[in-house]
């Protein structure tokens, strides 16, 4: 398991770029850039169109179009050049006195450039009667006509790139905290299910040890049985839920071991839906809540006891009951949990927040009766990998 210093230099290493990202993202946005300048264009060729009517001087719709297309086509044309500038002498830097006289110098290049090239062509097509106008005039027009606008074009398509690159910073960083985020709530659930199974074993050791001075088969059968759990935990690997029939594989296998130490005293029943069985559980979730029944229910008799699990569902939740027959819990005085339950309740708050829970009480009939409850979410086994994919 990794340390959370690990994980932290591990999430700060993490590629810039979203992995799901698609090949095709950057053509969408070379296309969504298109649609807004033509956007642009015809809002300002509308623009000057209407306006246009109330003057001496009407302007046509197809010379509005041509006009305010080629004008914001230019700007579109430049505006790589603008973003590179904006990226590279950010405005918002320690440096922004420099940056901002940088770009200052840029707009009224580029803005001299555009009013330049918008000239020429506008010249070359004969978009203005070259009779009734000269260079000279044209240029002063588009001098005093675009000059100031173009300017603020700069500024503005600056302040754009400045937001949207600020606008992917920040999801970069809700990136990063997510991937972060989930790799210490795993490390988290693997460290609670380390901890657990070295209670178990133990405890089980425990066991082995004091049949050794009575019942050497019994202690031989129990090892065997210990081995058998041992290796099915260890085929799980670090899985974090698993269906809920495997589930009940490794409890029976538990259950093996604990009925061979108390032999006929033991007594067990499980009762789950034939719809709940595909339901996902966390790892060696129910071991630790029957381990506690036996712990503190049968083991605490001299006379036989008995264990019942059931499983179903319920209201779009999975119910898992684990009842047993002993003492119950003490009548008014301090409710404690041990390992197994404290941990329990932290791996599901873990997983499934509020929509989880873990209930301790009192049966009806006498004994102690946990419920926990989990959302269901069925799991189907991939036949080519093994893997678990929810529904």
């Amino acid at each position: 398991m990794e340390h959370p210093d690990s994980l932290m230099d591990a999430a700060a290493r993490l590629p810039d770029r979203d992995p799901d990202e698609r090949p095709d993202s950057a053509w969408r946005r070379w296309s969504l850039a298109l649609l807004g300048w033509t956007a642009v264009g015809l809002f300002f060729a509308n623009r000057l169109f209407f306006t246009s009517q109330w003057t001496d001087t009407p302007v046509s719709w197809t010379d509005a179009v041509s006009w305010s297309f080629l004008d914001w086509y230019l700007w579109a044309a430049l505006s790589p050049i603008i973003f590179k500038a904006s990226a590279r002498f950010g405005i918002l830097r320690r440096a922004s006195i420099r940056n901002v006289l940088v770009h200052l110098s840029l707009s009224l290049l580029l803005t001299c450039l555009h009013s330049a090239i918008y000239g020429a062509i506008v010249w070359k097509v004969r978009w203005v009667p070259q009779d009734s106008a000269t260079i000279t005039e044209l240029a002063q027009g588009l001098f005093f006509g675009k000059f100031h606008m173009g300017v603020v074009t700069y500024w503005v398509l600056v302040l754009l790139h400045h937001a949207l690159d600020y606008y992917r910073r920040y999801r970069e960083k809700e990136l990063r905290v997510s991937r972060m985020e989930a790799q210490l709530a795993t490390a988290q659930l693997q460290a609670l299910r380390m901890q657990l199974q070295p209670h178990f074993l133990f405890n089980t050791l425990n066991a082995v040890s004091a049949l050794m001075h009575r019942d050497v088969n019994a202690a031989e059968t129990m090892l065997a049985r210990l081995s058998d759990f041992l290796r099915l935990a260890l085929e799980t690997g670090t899985a974090v839920e698993v269906p809920l029939k495997q589930e009940l594989e490794f409890l029976e296998h538990y259950l093996y071991i604990e009925q061979t130490r108390f032999a006929d005293r033991l007594q067990v029943s499980i009762h789950a839906d034939r719809d709940a069985m595909d339901a996902s559980v966390p790892n060696l979730i129910l071991q630790p809540i029957v381990e506690n029944a036996i712990r503190h229910g049968i083991a605490r008799s001299s006379t036989a006891g008995r264990i019942e699990i059931a499983a179903h569902r319920e209201n779009g939740s999975l119910l898992l009951r684990v009842t047993d027959d002993g003492p119950g819990l003490p009548r008014g005085g301090v409710q404690r949990e041990g390992v197994g339950l404290t941990n329990t309740r932290a791996r599901i708050r873990q997983l499934y927040g509020a929509a989880s829970r873990l209930q301790l009480e009192n049966a009806s009939n006498g004994g102690t009766d946990v419920q926990l409850v989990i959302p269901y979410r069925a799991v189907s086994l991939k036949p080519e990998t093994g893997g678990r994919v929810h529904e």
